[in-house]
């Protein structure tokens, strides 16, 4: 692998205005176990995939304190602490019971119960971005906002973000706090959060896209995607990145991976450059394929 890349390349984002960090960041998800349960089948390489981050200039690491549970932030820890120029941003309010099971618990304790445990995992005295993972239904939503307005004015969290929301409930929250980041599913094909997408690039406000590699049946050989890839001498999933990044400029995706070798793919693609008609294209199949 080109030991040139470098995340740099994505270009820059300011965080709340005052956190500087490249645009392609790690979703440290991949880094446990099946069902996002556990340790991680292989440790060792989850640790070297960690190590790696910055050397190849990836300075904005996304996890949750529901991701093992508890086993993202701890080899976080174990591997990168002290941080260095490096932003770890986690979030709570999700609860564990098995694998693939994330109900959402948003009653104020455990808001702050959440945030104090992440800060003892990380090693840290404040989370630069601490995000909630949902809101809960259950909690009358500014409960559960007036709690973390409160964690922050305490200097126990820096910057506060939101997961899986609309643009009436950023603006409900904005009352509290200001919103820093948003961090819904987005890629090519899933684009049902573009209302958000474009309030957040309107508020400056970054946008963090989950699952940002996907692109359904525009990946199978012969589309336009595929072609795109070859003519770029890359991957499908090569595109898909270089797309989202050049979609918005307040676009920080994250994608995730417990291995060195495809961490190390999904950081070449800063040195992929669309061209303007490739990336319209691409738009115009990405809509298409999400309506059919």
């Amino acid at each position: 692998m080109n030991t040139t890349i470098n995340a740099a390349a994505s270009g820059q984002f300011e965080i709340g205005g005052d956190l500087t960090v490249n645009r392609l960041g790690f979703g440290a998800m991949r880094i446990t176990g099946n069902g996002i349960w556990g340790e991680p089948e292989d440790r060792a390489e989850a640790l070297r995939t960690l190590k790696r981050l910055p050397e190849l200039g990836i300075n904005f690491i996304d996890t949750a304190d529901s991701y093992g549970p508890e086993v993202s932030e701890n080899l976080i820890h174990e591997a990168l602490h002290p941080y260095k120029d490096m932003v770890i941003a986690t979030k709570g309010g999700l609860t564990r019971h098995g694998p693939d099971i994330w109900p959402p618990l948003g009653r104020p304790e455990y808001l702050r119960q959440c945030v104090l445990m992440s800060l003892r995992r990380l090693g840290v005295e404040r989370i630069d971005l601490w995000q909630l993972h949902r809101i809960d239904a259950k909690v009358p939503r500014d409960e559960q906002f007036d709690a973390i307005k409160q964690m922050q004015q305490e200097g126990l969290i820096r910057h506060v973000g939101l997961s899986e929301v609309n643009v009436e409930e950023i603006q409900a929250a904005q009352k509290f706090f200001k919103v820093a980041t948003v961090q819904n599913m987005y890629n090519l094909v899933t684009r049902q959060s573009e209302e958000v997408l474009d309030y957040c690039a309107s508020n400056n406000i970054g946008f963090i896209p989950w699952f940002p590699l996907a692109s359904g049946n525009l990946a199978q050989p012969g589309t336009l995607l595929d072609t795109i890839a070859k003519k770029n001498d890359t991957t499908p999933s090569g595109v898909a990145l270089a797309w989202i990044l050049m979609r918005s400029p307040v676009m920080l995706p994250i994608p995730g991976t417990g291995k060195v070798k495809h961490l190390e793919e999904n950081v070449a693609a800063v040195n992929i450059k669309l061209s303007d008609e490739d990336f319209k294209q691409l738009d115009l199949q990405g809509r298409k394929e999400q309506k059919s």
